[in-house]
């Protein structure tokens, strides 16, 4: 079975917070956040949500340790991946363009 291609994404919340996470399908999973029924614990009540970054980066295990790294930088580094000054293959990730 081939492996699922995953994305990863930023959802900027009401609040102004950043939320950084890995799906195969960034628009369903935006609607799970949303319904709050599978959505991530720290957004519930912090709608609406807005996907202001989404990039292919490969299969799951490339994702989660792009992921990791990414839910570490600083708030100011994720807006700059947000704004387009930073790429996420200069991470040192496994981003894939495309």
């Amino acid at each position: 079975m081939p492996a699922a291609d995953f994305s990863l994404y930023i959802l900027r919340c009401a609040d102004g917070s950043l939320y950084t996470g890995i799906a195969t399908d960034v628009q369903k999973r935006l609607a799970e956040h949303e319904s709050g029924a599978r959505g991530a614990k720290f957004l519930r009540g912090k709608g609406p949500l807005e996907v202001v970054f989404s990039e292919f980066v490969g299969d799951r295990a490339s994702a989660s340790r792009l992921e990791y790294r990414v839910k570490r930088l600083t708030r100011e580094q994720k807006l700059a991946l947000v704004r387009g000054d930073q790429r996420l293959k200069e991470l040192g990730g496994a981003a894939k363009s495309g």
